[in-house]
């Protein structure tokens, strides 16, 4: 519980009425975060559904789905807590959108990177540091979201902005790509840590995959299928 709200898990039957509740989500690859909280405002016959953090379509990973009006006032209390994501970075390559979903706009031979040049370079990214967002974000400038101002074209100074990394750890590396996991602060974009890392090696980089595995407390081991929730919410209370 937090203060009056459930914490509704896959390790137990969904009980209804759900709300006020934050549930666990794990959510698929190629479905945007409203496309879940959509699903799920149907699946509930809830009006009053929110998310505690947006997911970029191509990621996986825990998302706290918020059901019910007193679920949704407490969406700040969620937003602060630190994030644990794993992530797979390529080098080699950059794109538009620092991730695999943009056109890639360079690409260089990245086989001549060593692994210790690999770790050296992540020191400078741990701790309180300032990060630019990508242009391809919902970041408001001038009073309209910045990926708008990317897709007719126009340049935008954009401001970097202090952000935490607790952890940035290699993982495993095959190649081009290597894995990391990451922990960080509210607001940390870590296609712009892929993109930064790949820029401070000298060859680019951009992200290939990315999911969030805890937001403070909470697991990605413990949320729902998207799937299996949809078929909970079918049966009889």
């Amino acid at each position: 519980m937090v203060d009056d709200l459930r914490i509704v898990t896959a390790s137990k039957p969904l009980v209804r009425p759900v709300e006020p509740a934050a549930v666990l989500v794990d959510k698929p690859g190629g479905i945007t975060s409203f496309g879940v909280v959509k699903t799920i405002r149907w699946a509930l016959r809830v009006k009053k559904v929110g998310h505690a953090g947006t997911l970029d379509p191509m990621a996986t990973g825990l998302l706290i789905v918020l059901v019910g009006r007193n679920a949704t006032r407490q969406q700040d209390r969620f937003m602060g807590l630190p994030k644990t994501y794993t992530a797979t970075v390529r080098l080699g390559q950059t794109t538009t959108t620092y991730d695999a979903e943009g056109d890639i706009e360079t690409e260089v031979d990245a086989t001549g990177v060593s692994d210790d040049a690999i770790e050296a370079a992540l020191v400078g990214f741990r701790g309180d540091i300032l990060q630019r967002p990508p242009i391809f974000s919902a970041i408001k400038k001038d009073g309209e979201r910045l990926y708008k101002k990317a897709r007719r074209g126009e340049e935008v100074e954009i401001e970097a902005r202090p952000t935490s990394v607790y952890a940035f750890d290699v993982l495993d590396r095959r190649g081009d790509d290597v894995d990391v996991r990451v922990e960080c602060s509210k607001g940390t974009y870590v296609r712009s840590l892929a993109h930064d890392l790949g820029q401070a090696l000298g060859v680019g980089g951009h992200l290939v995959a990315l999911r969030r595995e805890a937001i403070g407390p909470f697991q990605a081991s413990e949320a729902f299928d998207l799937n299996d929730l949809m078929e909970a919410a079918r049966e009889p209370a």
